[in-house]
C-alpha cells in the first residue's frame, strides 16, 4: 500500500473512552513501547505549543536526545513527531507502518489519522532510545490518543473556550477534560488561572496522589519587554530572556523553568546555561511569526477567543502605533462572530477570505456581511488569498497580519 495514500485517507475519528481503549490494545498488542519511555505531557487551550517548542529547545541545548510529538502539522505530517529537530522520514513511517498493519489487520482494528501517528510516534521514539519525549495532547486530554501514557509530569496550560463539541461548553468541563492527564503519583505543573478551573485541577490532585506545582503568578517578578526580548524573574532566575513574543510568553515560559527544576531533581543534566539559551533562541513557527520585512508581515494561527485577546495584546505591545491590515481565514468549525467582534477596530483594515478551500472555511461574504453589522465605518474587502497578500505587500507603510488558522500556513509562505 501506498503510505502517502493510506494516510490521507485516514479520517479524524472520534475523542471518546471508546479511542483510548482502543489505543491501549493496540499499544499492548505492540509490546507497550509507550511503557518503555520518559513523557512530558502537555496539554491546554492556548500555550501547549509554545511550553513545547521552549522545553524542545533547552533540552536540545542540554545535549539530550529529545523526541518531539505536535500537531497539527503546518506544512507535512512528518512534522507531528521529531527528534533533535529532524521530522521522521517517509521511509521510517512506511517501515514502521509494516510492523503496525500486521496487528491491525489481524485483529480488524481500524485506526484514525491521529491515532495512527500517536503509535507511530510512540515506536519510533522507543525504537530510537530517546532519552525524553515531549508529547502535545491532540484535543482534551482525559480521552484523547495520547493520554495511554504514564508521564512524569503533567503540564496544563491556559484552559478558555475551543472544540466546546467535543469538550463541553463551560470552563469547569473543559478543565475536567484537560485535567484527565493528571496522574497518580506523578507531578503536574499548572499555572493558577480562574478559581473554578484551580479547583478542578487542585481537587484532581490530591484524589490522585498527583504532587502539584501550583505557580501563583504574582511569583514573576519584574516583567518587561527588553531588546525584543520579553524578560523577567521567577525564584532563583533572573533576567531570562525568551524569544518568544508576547506576555503570555513569559507565562509559559515560567512553567517551562518549573518543568527543568523538576527535570533537574530527577537526574537530568540540564544547565542554567542551557535554560538560559534554550528560551533565548525558541522559535515556535506560525505563532506571531514574520513572514516577510518590508513591509512587515506577521502570520499567527490563532483561532479561538482566548489566543486572539492574546494576539492583540502582543500587537498592542509591539505594534501599537503603526497602521495594520488583518487578512481573516476562519474555519468553519470555530466561531467566527467571537473572532471578529474581538478584532474589529475602525482605524484598521481588514480583508476576508475563503482560505484556501472554500468548502473547510467560513464564507468570507458572511464574514463582511457580520463586520458591516457591527461597525458601518471600516474599511473592508472580500479577496482570494494570493490577492489579500499581494495587497498587503503593497501597503508599504502597514504592517499586516494574517490570522485565524493554522491549515493556510503552507500556502501563504508559498505565496509571499
Amino acid at each position: 500500500m501506498n503510505i502517502k495514500n493510506y494516510i490521507e485517507n485516514l479520517t479524524n475519528g472520534k475523542a471518546d473512552n471508546l479511542s483510548v481503549k482502543k489505543m491501549k490494545r493496540i499499544m499492548g498488542l505492540l509490546g507497550n513501547p509507550q511503557d518503555k519511555l520518559k513523557f512530558v505531557h502537555v496539554t491546554g487551550t492556548n500555550g501547549k505549543g509554545s511550553i513545547i517548542e521552549m522545553l524542545n529547545s533547552i533540552l536540545v541545548n542540554a545535549n539530550l536526545k529529545v523526541g518531539k510529538f505536535i500537531s497539527p502539522h503546518l506544512v507535512k505530517y512528518n512534522e507531528r513527531i521529531s527528534i533533535n529537530y529532524q521530522n521522521i522520514q517517509d521511509e521510517e513511517i512506511q517501515e514502521l507502518y509494516k510492523e503496525l498493519e500486521k496487528v491491525l489487520e489481524k485483529e480488524n482494528i481500524e485506526i484514525s489519522f491521529f491515532e495512527f501517528f500517536t503509535v507511530i510516534a510512540f515506536m519510533y521514539f522507543y525504537k530510537q532510545k530517546v532519552d525524553i519525549v515531549l508529547m502535545e495532547v491532540g484535543l482534551g486530554g482525559l480521552y484523547d490518543s495520547t493520554n495511554v501514557i504514564y508521564p512524569m509530569i503533567s503540564v496544563i496550560s491556559s484552559i478558555g473556550y475551543d472544540h466546546m463539541q467535543v469538550l463541553g461548553n463551560t470552563l469547569e468541563e473543559i478543565a475536567k477534560q484537560k485535567a484527565g492527564i493528571i496522574k497518580e503519583h506523578s507531578i503536574t505543573v499548572y499555572m493558577e488561572q480562574k478559581p473554578e478551573i484551580d479547583k478542578i485541577m487542585i481537587e484532581t490532585s490530591k484524589e490522585k496522589q498527583n504532587t502539584l506545582h501550583l505557580i501563583q503568578k504574582e511569583e514573576i517578578k519584574n516583567p518587561r519587554l527588553e531588546n525584543s526580548f520579553e524578560k523577567f524573574d521567577y525564584k532563583q532566575y533572573h533576567d531570562v530572556e525568551v524569544n518568544l513574543k508576547g506576555k503570555r510568553q513569559i507565562q509559559n515560559a515560567t512553567i517551562v523553568l518549573e518543568c527543568c527544576d523538576i527535570l533537574k531533581q530527577k537526574g537530568y543534566p540540564i544547565t542554567e546555561e542551557a535554560i538560559r539559551h534554550g528560551l533565548k533562541t525558541a522559535i515556535h513557527k506560525a505563532r506571531f511569526e514574520i513572514i516577510h520585512e518590508n513591509p512587515t508581515i506577521i502570520f499567527d494561527g490563532g483561532h479561538n477567543e482566548q489566543a486572539i485577546q492574546n494576539l492583540k495584546e502582543t500587537i498592542n505591545l509591539y505594534y501599537k502605533k503603526e497602521k495594520k491590515i488583518y487578512v481573516i481565514s476562519v474555519l468553519k468549525s470555530k466561531d467566527y462572530k467571537t473572532i471578529l467582534d474581538e478584532m474589529i477596530e475602525e482605524e484598521n483594515i481588514y480583508i476576508f477570505t475563503n482560505g484556501n478551500d472554500k468548502k473547510r472555511y467560513t464564507d468570507n461574504h458572511l464574514m463582511y456581511d457580520y463586520t458591516k453589522q457591527i461597525n458601518q465605518s471600516v474599511e473592508i474587502y472580500q479577496m482570494e488569498l494570493e490577492e489579500a497578500i499581494q495587497f498587503c505587500k503593497e501597503k508599504t507603510d502597514y504592517v499586516s497580519f494574517i490570522i485565524g488558522s493554522f491549515y493556510i500556513y503552507e500556502d501563504v509562505k508559498k505565496i509571499v
